[in-house]
């Protein structure tokens, strides 16, 4: 399986493209852009999203949902947020087919059953939201509303890749309303640093916390507010973003409040979200050639006990033996999996696990019972090793702690020896081409010099980070006077 994958040195992104597919992760669709993730790909998912809502839950945010179908009028309201998104949306405008009289066994769109108002298709719900918190909203005692919202969103991208962009797309979007400008700016650096905690603590990706340019903003929003990740590749892939929105959609909308003095006053939002992108981030910062290596705090089954047998008396002693380990590990909260197929060889088993980036696999044959042992195989540094049955439990417990911290460790040293600094223009150009990674330089804070600089390099700035110190110095495309470095990398 893995000796089919194209090498990263290779072609990085056919690897990627190639590993997504062969993994079982996810496949394109019948759809122009959209693709179905199957059910592995979907586990992982599913294990990203538990951890996230619990996060979510802890810090007081409840989940409802909201209609995937916007009023184009409800689009248009807040002015800077519908003209972002214009372009990528996709809009109902009949409600109803007809059979086809020119073309028989056909269907044709009823052209007497066009909308009185078209519909958009959700890109992001801040506008049906809003107009629906109005109705939620009159005094400070409402405030503040906490909504988190786990949805599809369609956004019509032309040039599509699995799971990094996608036509539609799955992710949630949490919406707050709040009764001062503090308490607001407050949320959205809070879930800004959620995501921070979720992508190194749990999918073992270190990221750095910073805001966005005026340019590289959400549209509609004050603030945005966002999380970086590096790739193996030197690209940058922004792994989240938390907005503050100001009053800008409470003026759109007409959402006030009377406040504890007895005087209206507009509501302040924020909204923040993650997606499944977040599937493509995990995948390039981990796996190697061999295929997925997945954080254990990630994985499906964080074990996997392949048996080694000739004969069917063989087999039940190693499943007594397996059934044992697997009973012992479940109450210590580890997900392990016995792969008893007789469709499969262990050689083959081996390698799909090896592909599926499953952080650990127990080899059980008929003279590790003689032995009282197994064989235990690490798929981050696939090394092996041989351990006493009585103590493969709490040597995989520790085990699993460790490689969860060595992944992320592994990922903070490659990110901390990409980030280089540079002094002109021609340095800049230089490591981009062969460095790569982020790269942090003085900018004169000028829509003007971040497009020149895009346009020239196709480097964008992916945050001024929140812990920058100020510094005088030069920008380093024109020259003029600069307070901090930024920084500029190639992105997904």
């Amino acid at each position: 399986m893995s000796k089919n994958l194209t090498s990263r040195a290779e072609d990085y992104s056919k690897w990627y493209n190639e590993l997504v597919v062969k993994a079982d992760l996810a496949e394109n669709s019948a759809v122009r852009g959209c693709m179905v993730i199957k059910p592995y790909g979907y586990a992982i998912w599913e294990k990203m999203q538990a951890e996230l809502d619990r996060m979510f839950k802890e810090t007081g945010h409840q989940n409802a949902y909201f209609p995937l179908f916007v009023p184009k009028s409800l689009f248009e309201a807040e002015e800077k947020n519908a003209e972002g998104f214009a372009k990528e949306c996709a809009v109902v405008t009949h409600y109803r087919l007809q059979n086809d009289p020119d073309n028989e066994g056909k269907l044709r769109v009823d052209p007497e059953a066009k909308l009185e108002e078209e519909l958009v298709v959700r890109p992001t719900s801040e506008a049906i939201i809003w107009n629906t918190y109005k109705g939620w909203i009159q005094s400070y005692r409402d405030l503040p509303i906490l909504i988190n919202q786990w949805a599809n969103v369609v956004r019509w991208e032309m040039r599509t890749r699995l799971f990094l962009r996608t036509a539609e797309f799955l992710w949630q979007e949490g919406h707050t309303a709040h009764a001062t400008k503090g308490e607001a700016i407050q949320e959205a650096e809070l879930m800004n640093n959620v995501y921070a905690e979720f992508a190194e603590n749990f999918m073992g990706i270190p990221v750095i916390k910073g805001v966005k340019t005026e340019s590289e903003r959400f549209a509609g929003a004050v603030e945005t507010y966002c999380i970086e990740a590096l790739m193996q590749d030197g690209k940058a892939l922004q792994a989240g973003t938390s907005h503050f929105l100001g009053q800008n959609f409470a003026k759109a909308f007409d959402v006030k409040f009377t406040n504890n003095e007895g005087k209206q006053d507009l509501v302040w939002a924020t909204s923040w979200g993650v997606s499944t992108r977040l599937m493509g981030a995990l995948i390039m910062t981990h796996s190697d050639d061999k295929g997925l290596v997945l954080p254990p705090n990630l994985a499906p089954s964080q074990v996997v006990i392949v048996p080694i047998y000739k004969n069917d008396k063989q087999f039940d002693a190693i499943s007594e033996k397996a059934e044992s380990i697997i009973k012992e590990l479940k109450e210590l909260g580890i997900s392990c999996k016995f792969d008893k197929r007789t469709t499969h060889r262990p050689g083959a088993k081996f390698a799909q696990h090896e592909l599926q980036g499953v952080p650990l696999r127990i080899a059980i044959g008929p003279k590790d019972l003689e032995n009282k042992t197994v064989e235990l195989a690490r798929r981050d540094t696939l090394t092996k090793s041989i351990v006493e049955i009585s103590s493969v439990s709490s040597n995989i417990k520790d085990l699993l702690t460790q490689i969860q911290d060595e992944l992320f460790t592994k990922a903070l040293n490659y990110r901390d020896t990409h980030i280089t600094k540079v002094e002109n223009f021609e340095e800049f150009k230089t490591v981009l081409e062969t460095k790569t990674g982020f790269i942090s330089a003085h900018w004169d804070g000028t829509a003007e010099t971040e497009q020149k600089i895009k346009e020239l390099t196709k480097a964008t700035i992916r945050c001024i980070p929140m812990d920058n110190k100020l510094e005088d110095g030069k920008c380093v495309y024109s020259g003029q006077d600069s307070s901090q470095r930024v920084l500029f990398a190639k992105a997904y």
